[in-house]
């Protein structure tokens, strides 16, 4: 068995770990928040959420240490694009989401917020301690907010969060058994991590692909694996919010926790490419804003807009093979997204947002 086989067969393995490791640190946190009686809405937008992105944690910060700066940047940035463009996407295409919560609305600026901040932090060319440990003193203010925005939410919202949770954690397991699923999904998350990380490096070199693309495809799509899961099968049960809110909390975990801390912990800190300032970090901000017009426009994502979020992951994914490999056609596809898909999509949301608003002013004057 050459090393290339070998390698992906350890990469299939470390994903296969890091899903379970994540399910088992989910269920022991959402367990013991809810015997705590932590707000249920609270739960699903930060333990649910955060949880999902353990593996993301764990990766970025064991490649931070491991001197590999472009598979940590790679896989929070390629994971935030992925969460919103196929996950979201893909959610929508199933059944069109309806996001009824105020809350998730406002979460969207927060998520474009940190997504621009990541930018700055990373202009020159590293994430510092300094920088991690404004990143990371960000989660903490944003899990504050969201306990304390919970209180204002309306009691329906809180009955549908209170409805998801309450069939999964009855209370009847004790408080030992949640520490010890928790402490056996961390354990998980970085033995998958390890193998996964170890067989990215090995296919990386083997292809003469650049560590940057391996994190912002395969690492990235495998370790937002959890965030696939749940937010499908949200979708599917028809819940509202969660689907949503899990991809939006995931995001903003990403930047402020798993950037923050493997800046805090690695010993000299993360360098960020050239080509991820150039280009990919400001795709991650673009996908962030593209949210902003559908979650204000009637409260509902509809099967054609997660059409076309499916089809920019797809001329994104494209766009970094083809420039890895050197082909002309990159060029071509840049430019067809540049002059005419993007303008066009911009044109289509800010009609929507205009007939949002107009139709808005009409239903409120008075008969």
């Amino acid at each position: 068995m050459n090393d290339t086989v070998w390698a992906s067969l350890q990469m299939l393995g470390g994903l296969m770990v890091l899903v379970g490791g994540g399910e088992l640190l989910v269920r022991g946190a959402s367990n013991l928040a809810v015997a705590a009686k932590i707000s249920p809405l609270v739960i699903g937008l930060t333990v649910v959420a955060f949880g999902t992105s353990a593996p993301e944690l764990a990766v970025s910060v064991q490649a931070s240490f491991a001197g590999s700066a472009d598979l940590a940047i790679g896989n929070v940035v390629g994971s935030n694009i992925f969460n919103v463009l196929f996950i979201l996407g893909l959610s929508a295409l199933i059944i069109p989401l309806v996001v009824a919560s105020e809350f998730i609305r406002r979460d969207v600026p927060i998520m474009i917020g940190v997504s621009m901040l990541m930018l700055i932090v990373s202009l020159d060319g590293r994430i510092g301690r300094f920088d991690g440990a404004v990143l990371f003193s960000g989660i903490v203010a944003y899990t504050w907010w969201c306990i304390r925005a919970s209180r204002k939410e309306n009691q329906l919202v809180q009955d549908e969060f209170a409805n998801e949770w309450s069939a999964k954690n009855s209370g009847k397991s004790s408080i030992w058994i949640n520490l010890v699923l928790i402490l056996c999904g961390l354990f998980l998350l970085v033995a998958g991590s390890n193998w996964l990380l170890d067989g990215a490096v090995i296919i990386a070199k083997s292809f003469g692909v650049s560590e940057l693309v391996i994190g912002l495809t395969i690492v990235a799509a495998g370790t937002s694996l959890p965030e696939l899961a749940t937010s499908i099968i949200a979708a599917i049960k028809g819940e509202r919010d969660i689907a949503v809110g899990n991809i939006v909390g995931s995001n903003v975990f990403n930047v402020l926790c798993v950037l923050g801390l493997s800046g805090l912990l690695a010993p000299d800190g993360i360098g960020v490419s050239a080509a991820a300032i150039r280009f990919d970090i400001p795709v991650m901000i673009a996908v962030a804003i593209a949210c902003w017009p559908i979650f204000v426009t009637g409260n509902l994502i509809a099967r054609w807009e997660g059409a076309v979020f499916l089809f920019y992951y797809l001329a994104y994914t494209a766009h970094l093979v083809l420039a890895a490999t050197d082909h002309d056609l990159r060029h071509t596809i840049g430019d067809v997204m540049l002059l005419f898909v993007i303008p066009l999509t911009v044109l289509t949301l800010a009609i929507t947002m205009w007939r949002s608003h107009t139709n808005a002013g009409l239903s409120n004057k008075p008969s």
